[in-house]
């Protein structure tokens, strides 16, 4: 970590409320930018998709609850994996307790994976999690939202992410993507979210930008080098 100077408590309220007019500016932009998103055209979603629930058979339309409004995590976990990704676990501690509160809302959370009902339930009781957790094996919806990548894409070099081509080193990448049911049943897509973009969703990681240290991640081979699965911290 850089040296830092040492100043007087007077010294320290200038440099911060500087910082703070700053900050307030980003603030603002933070708040255009959110009303730019939320004003995206959508696109209406009419290919079916059905998902592995605790309850049984859903459609995309039934992962919607009594809300209109869903948010789909698109969790890394590959049908013959052994755990879950721990990136994307790291953002499920995050979200987990947020669920309640964001039905309050009229927004239902929901993760969804390729890998079977049995696997997510076992890897979500070893974590801890109570959100929902759905299976799109054998759905195309992974496919549909780019975050997930057959063989032959991977070997052709034809692989999108992030609206743009890419060569993901994995055949399962995040995402987080939201959609819209109206009166009338219908669905829409209104925006969807890749790599960085996810930062938005990681409580740990701005609580880690107030600290001097910040993420510390700079000398790292990748930046999430240092997480853990949630059990595993102080193993070797």
């Amino acid at each position: 970590m850089q040296d830092h100077a040492v100043v007087s408590r007077e010294e320290w309220l200038k440099a911060r409320v500087a910082l703070l007019e700053r900050e307030k500016a980003f603030n603002r932009e933070r708040d255009s930018l959110s009303r730019e998103r939320q004003s995206l055209p959508w696109v209406e979603i009419t290919k079916e998709y059905m998902f592995d629930t605790d309850a049984g058979r859903k459609s995309l339309s039934e992962l919607f609850g009594d809300r209109s409004q869903l948010v789909v995590y698109h969790f890394m976990y590959g049908p013959d994996w052994e755990a879950g990704c721990k990136s994307c676990s790291f953002l499920a501690d995050s979200f987990d307790r947020s669920v309640v509160h964001l039905a309050a809302r009229d927004v239902a959370l929901v993760a969804a994976s390729r890998a079977p009902l049995e696997t997510l339930n076992a890897f979500k009781k070893r974590m801890g999690w109570g959100f929902d957790w759905v299976s799109s094996l054998g759905s195309d919806f992974n496919y549909d939202f780019e975050v997930s990548f057959t063989d032959e894409a991977r070997e052709n070099g034809t692989i999108r992410y992030n609206y743009r081509p890419s060569e993901f080193p994995a055949d399962e990448a995040p995402g987080a993507s939201v959609f819209y049911k109206d009166a009338d049943g219908r669905i829409f897509h209104t925006y969807s979210t890749f790599a960085r973009g996810l930062d938005m969703l990681i409580a740990c990681y701005h609580i880690l930008d107030l600290v001097p240290k910040g993420r510390d991640e700079a000398d790292l081979p990748y930046t999430m080098d240092w997480i853990r699965l949630r059990d595993e911290y102080g193993k070797a």
